[in-house]
C-alpha cells in the first residue's frame, strides 16, 4: 500500500506481514540507516562531461566545521551495508519503496531539470527514480562498498551521464555546486537509531540551495503503553511448566535475555492501551546536530482499558512536503500547539496529527500496513496491572552512546498506581 495522505498517527487498517520467528523476538534486528565510509572517491564519472561542476565555489557553504572522524565503529557499520540482504529487505518493503517513488513523482516539478543529492544511496534505486523524474544530475553518495554495485546498476540502466556515484561519507566527499533537492532514506529503528540523520544535516548545510527541497521533510517519533500477554507467555511463563517439569528457576534469566534490550517486533492496534505521545518532531530543514545528542520528554497517559501493562511501543512517520510548507521558507505557524523540548510538537498526545497540506506520509504505526521497521518495544521485566482510566506517567531520555554514537542509550522512568520504576537499556 502507498503512504497515507491526510492524517497520520498510525491508526489505520492493519495487515499481517511475514517475518522470521527470530525477527519477531528481536534477535533478528538488522542494522539499517546510515551509510558512510572513510574513502573519498568518485566512481564511473566522465571527467570531460562533469569537470565543469567541480570548479564552482560557494564560500558560505564551505564555511563548515571539520567533519567528525571515521571511527572503527563507523567502518564496521559501513561494512555491514555491503551485504545485499539488507538492501533486498529494504527494497522489498513495498510501503517504503512505493511511498518514496510516489513522493518523487509528486514533487517532479521540483526535481525535473534540477540537481539532486541522494544521501546513503545504497543500490541507487532512489537516485534512479529521481533520474527517471527528469533530474538534470543526481549525486548518489554512499560510504559502503555497495556503492560499487550502485555504479554498475546506474550504467546498466544507461544513466551514467545523469547519476554520479560518490563512494564516501557525505562529510568527506566534495562537489563544487549546490543542489536543489536532497533525498535520503535515513530513518532507523525508533527513528533515530544509527544516527544517519546527522549526514542529512551535513549535506543540507554544505550544499542545499536556499528554498531547496528535502525529502522527507519532517518526521515524528511516537510512544504508547502496550499490553502483550502472548509475547510474555511465550517467552516467560513458558518456563513454569516444560513437559511437566518445573523450570521456574529459569524465569529471571529468561526475563533478562528476552527484555534487557529493545525488541523490534510487529504489534497491532489491539496491543496499544492509549493514544500515542509525541516524543520528538524533526523538521529536516531546521534541525541541528546537537539536537540529536539527547532527546527528552515527559509523558502522561490514561489507559483505555483494564489490562496488564507490559511495556512501551515506539514508532514513527515521515512526511514528504514541498519546500513552501517548511518553516524555513514559510513563516506561517503550524496548526499544532504545545511546548516541550523547544519544539512545538514534542510532548503532545495526539489522536491525529494535523496535515493541512495533504502531504504524503510513510507510517510505521501498529495499525498501518507493516514495514521492515516494524515497531520498537521496550518490555518491563514484570508486567503491571492497570485499570481503565488509570494514569501512566513518567519520562524518557534517548541519548547517543558516548562509546558509539550509532548506539542509543534509553532511560525510561514510569509510574502507575503508586508504583515507580526505572528501565535502562541500550539499542545496539
Amino acid at each position: 500500500m502507498y503512504g497515507i495522505t491526510g492524517y497520520s498517527n498510525g491508526y489505520h487498517q492493519n495487515q499481517q506481514q511475514q517475518h522470521s520467528s527470530e525477527e519477531k523476538r528481536g534477535g533478528g534486528r538488522r542494522r539499517r540507516g546510515g551509510r558512510r565510509s572513510r574513502h573519498r572517491h568518485e566512481i564511473g564519472v566522465s571527467d570531460h562531461h562533469h569537470q565543469q561542476h567541480y570548479n564552482y565555489n560557494n564560500n558560505e557553504k564551505q564555511e563548515q566545521k571539520s567533519p567528525p572522524p571515521c571511527t572503527d565503529f563507523d567502518m564496521a557499520y559501513f561494512h555491514s551495508y555491503a551485504h545485499v540482504g539488507i538492501h533486498e529487505e529494504m527494497i522489498k518493503d513495498k510501503v517504503r519503496t512505493d511511498t518514496y517513488r510516489a513522493a518523487i513523482m509528486e514533487h517532479q516539478s521540483f526535481i525535473e531539470g534540477k540537481v539532486v543529492m541522494d544521501v546513503g544511496c545504497g543500490t541507487g534505486i532512489l537516485s534512479i527514480f529521481c533520474a527517471q523524474a527528469g533530474a538534470k544530475r543526481v549525486y548518489a553518495v554512499d560510504a559502503s562498498d555497495i556503492a560499487l554495485q550502485a555504479n554498475e546498476v546506474v550504467k546498466a540502466n544507461n544513466l551514467a551521464e545523469k547519476v554520479i556515484v560518490l563512494h564516501g561519507r557525505v562529510e568527506d566527499v566534495e562537489i563544487d555546486e549546490e543542489v536543489d533537492v536532497i533525498i535520503s532514506e535515513w530513518m532507523g529503528y525508533m527513528l533515530l537509531y544509527e544516527s544517519m540523520l546527522g549526514s542529512v544535516i551535513t549535506a543540507r548545510d554544505r550544499w542545499l540551495k536556499h528554498g531547496g527541497l528535502i525529502l522527507p521533510s519532517n518526521a515524528t517519533l511516537y510512544m504508547a503503553p502496550i499490553t502483550h500477554p502472548d509475547r510474555y507467555n511465550d517467552s516467560i511463563e513458558f518456563w513454569r511448566n516444560v513437559y511437566g517439569i518445573d523450570m521456574s528457576a529459569m524465569l529471571q534469566l529468561a526475563k533478562q535475555c528476552a527484555f534487557e534490550e529493545p525488541c523490534v517486533e510487529t504489534i497491532t492496534g489491539e496491543n496499544v492501551l492509549t493514544w500515542p505521545h509525541v516524543v520528538k518532531h524533526v523538521d529536516c530543514y531546521t534541525i541541528q546536530h546537537d539536537e540529536l545528542e539527547s532527546v527528552s520528554t515527559r509523558y502522561k497517559f490514561q489507559s483505555m482499558m483494564r489490562a496488564p501493562l507490559h511495556g512501551f511501543a515506539f514508532w514513527f512517520d515521515v512526511e514528504f512536503s514541498g519546500p513552501a510548507t517548511s518553516p524555513t521558507n514559510n513563516p506561517i505557524p503550524s496548526l499544532l500547539v504545545g511546548t516541550s523540548n523547544n519544539n512545538h510538537m514534542d510532548g503532545i498526545q495526539k489522536k491525529k496529527r494535523a496535515n493541512p497540506n495533504e502531504a504524503l506520509v510513510l507510517s510505521t504505526a501498529p495499525e498501518d500496513p507493516p514495514t521492515h521497521w516494524q515497531q520498537t518495544l521496550i518490555y518491563f521485566y514484570d508486567p503491571m496491572d492497570v485499570e481503565q482510566d488509570q494514569i501512566i506517567e513518567g519520562s524518557l531520555t534517548l541519548s547517543q552512546s558516548k562509546e558509539n554514537r550509532r548506539f542509543m542509550n534509553i532511560h525510561l522512568e514510569y509510574s502507575s498506581g503508586g508504583r515507580s520504576y526505572v528501565k535502562e537499556s541500550v539499542m545496539r
